[in-house]
């Protein structure tokens, strides 16, 4: 997924303590999965903002009791994904709390 033609590389990867993760960055950088100027870093709580943000997903998600397909969730969750940035204000052109008014 990483090294695909429509991905972009990560300019930093942020992780919680998990003595796993260095191990397995070093083993992406190694195999040039991951590209050797990604930051890594581990904190507890810089982490935690990320997991938050996630937490709106993951409660959309749970009642649709799992997905069909890989091409159905991808839909779904960039669906999810950019409702979410519009409500942030998080999209160009679009002020957070603007509204659009549907006519019949």
């Amino acid at each position: 997924m990483l090294k695909g033609t429509h991905t972009q590389a990560p300019r930093v990867i942020t992780v919680d303590k998990n003595a796993a993760y260095p191990v397995a960055v070093e083993a992406l950088k190694g195999d040039e999965t991951l590209a050797a100027e990604t930051e890594f870093r581990q904190s507890k709580y810089l982490n935690k903002v990320i997991e938050q943000d996630h937490c709106n997903i993951k409660r959309l998600a749970k009642p649709m009791m799992g997905f069909g397909s890989f091409n159905s969730a991808r839909r779904t969750l960039s669906g999810i994904e950019a409702m979410s940035m519009i409500r942030k204000g998080q999209v160009k052109g679009i002020s957070r709390g603007d509204r659009m008014v549907l006519s019949t």
